[in-house]
């Protein structure tokens, strides 16, 4: 069974963003995170909802179009 909160090493590791990128995102509430007494946690379930809203996503006309070399 995986747990569900996550420390800030395990979402370090999880989105390939640094702890220091994340304790900066943390302070300006920019990613979800729960506050646990001084613990900082993360809930997997959120921090995937974050990243698919944060995803950019492919423009259908510009995909369509080939390279030009």
């Amino acid at each position: 069974m995986t747990c569900r909160l996550l420390d800030i090493k395990e979402v370090a590791d999880y989105t390939g963003l640094s702890t220091h990128t994340l304790y900066t995102m943390v302070s300006q509430r920019r990613i979800p995170y729960v506050k646990m007494g001084r613990l900082t946690k993360f809930d997997r379930v959120e921090i995937d909802k974050w990243i698919a809203a944060h995803s950019v996503k492919v423009r259908r006309s510009l995909a369509a179009v080939p390279l030009c070399r």
